[in-house]
């Protein structure tokens, strides 16, 4: 599939700015649809089944953030919050909730469309060097199924998530700075608080690692940032 024939749900109250979301992306050959509330746009995902979610914050029925949680139980789509709100804490929390992005009003169009592209970028076909499955003792990463599995039981990460993991252990042993990860994982110059890498960081450690507070897979280079260490008898990569 191209990105450019994906699928796009928006869903905000405000109509003015549904519409010109709904038509400037339609523009593009994105297959569009719309929704004003958390109600219809439940109703909405269900039948479309979208690639990607742009999604208000702040809806008359629903919270953005719980609604970003309920459609990605469901299924592995991308959301892209949208909200008048600059705080950065909303930001974070955000990204706790498993946002892939995070766009702030006013914004451009030119800007939306960057976002847009990068996010569904992720689903491109995984060339034949990217689909190894790199095994580390119990940890498992298949790029082709896009799962993770730990001790044989499958580990629940958001798509950004598994981007992010699988680009750390796919050069282990190797440190990346924050902004580095931000260039290779979210695939644009990202504007704002680097911190958006930590908290990413720290939503897979709590799923792969059995003491968070001493991580030995992802570990942190004070100063620097962050990389992927294998435990010291695992097999790096074998072929999926």
């Amino acid at each position: 599939m191209t990105t450019a024939s994906a699928k796009i749900l928006v869903v905000d109250d405000d109509p003015a700015i549904r519409n010109l979301i709904h038509r400037f992306l339609a523009k593009q050959t994105y297959e569009m649809e719309s929704a004003e509330d958390g109600k219809h746009a439940l109703a909405v995902f269900e039948q479309f089944n979208p690639d990607l979610v742009i999604l208000d914050v702040n809806l008359p029925d629903a919270n953005g953030y719980d609604l970003c949680k309920e459609m990605q139980s469901r299924t592995g789509v991308f959301v892209l919050m949208l909200t008048s709100r600059t705080d950065e804490s909303d930001k974070i929390h955000g990204f706790n909730q498993g946002a892939d992005d995070y766009i702030t009003k006013p914004f451009s169009l030119g800007e939306l469309e960057v976002r847009v592209g990068a996010i569904l970028k992720r689903q491109r076909p995984v060339t034949a060097a990217e689909q190894q499955c790199l095994t580390f003792n119990s940890l498992a990463i298949d790029p082709i199924r896009r799962e993770v599995t730990l001790e044989s039981e499958l580990v629940p990460l958001t798509a950004l998530e598994f981007d992010l993991l699988h680009f750390l252990a796919s050069h282990p042993g190797r440190v990346w700075r924050r902004t580095e990860l931000i260039q290779k994982v979210w695939d644009y110059e990202y504007v704002g608080d680097q911190r958006v890498v930590d908290v990413h960081i720290g939503q897979i450690r709590k799923k792969i690692e059995i003491d968070t507070n001493q991580p030995t897979l992802i570990q942190t280079v004070r100063g620097v940032g962050y990389k992927f260490e294998p435990p010291s008898t695992a097999v790096e990569a074998v072929e999926g």
